[in-house]
């Protein structure tokens, strides 16, 4: 996945507009892609699933604002303008809501289900209590971004997928899923510290 880009401010002699930069640099990930996969299958991104420039929702710029209901996070890119993305969010009584900050990432994060998940479901989770290598059967997918709230790990994720088709459904532990494409470019847009709003 190629990094972002770096905003060119100026190309003879004239401002490059914002807009059409954050058109080209969407290019990145707006293709379709073969590169998810589920179960040893290629899994292509449905064009209704791609990125898509928005108007800013009304937060600060650099802020991430997930909507569970609407199943999109958006990434604030500028006064005006966002990005958003698909996400495949909790079911219900398992999702995350309220603000806290990306304070930690990983690439091809390793995992571990947490004891309430191994409570709830010991047939599925049990065996994994020792935690899983990160990889492409990993559940926490290509990358991950740690949501902590007052210093402390709230134990809730924005993360990859090895279940690219969960995406737009209320189906995980709580934590905010994502392409594994689609995360790599957002791994590559947050810093540490970024605020996010989980509505």
């Amino acid at each position: 996945m190629a990094r972002r880009p770096v905003v060119p401010e100026f190309a003879g002699g004239s401002m490059i507009s914002r807009r059409s930069f954050l058109f080209a640099s969407l290019a990145v990930v707006a293709t379709p892609s073969l590169a998810s996969s589920q179960g040893g299958k290629a899994f292509v991104i449905p064009p209704e699933f791609q990125p898509r420039q928005v108007d800013n929702p009304g937060h600060a710029a650099g802020t991430l604002v997930v909507d569970t209901g609407n199943r999109q996070l958006v990434l604030v890119e500028t006064q005006r303008f966002a990005i958003r993305y698909p996400i495949a969010v909790g079911r219900a009584g398992l999702a995350f809501k309220g603000a806290a900050t990306v304070d930690r990432k990983a690439k091809w994060p390793r995992w571990r289900p947490t004891q309430n998940m191994i409570r709830r479901n010991p047939k599925r989770y049990a065996r994994y209590a020792n935690g899983v290598a990160g990889g492409r059967s990993n559940p926490l997918g290509a990358r991950a971004l740690y949501l902590y709230r007052d210093g402390r790990d709230t134990m809730y994720r924005i993360h990859g997928t090895n279940e690219p088709s969960s995406i737009g459904r209320a189906v995980s532990n709580g934590c905010i899923r994502m392409f594994n494409e689609h995360v790599e470019d957002l791994y590559e847009r947050v810093p540490l510290g970024t605020k996010v709003f989980v509505l």
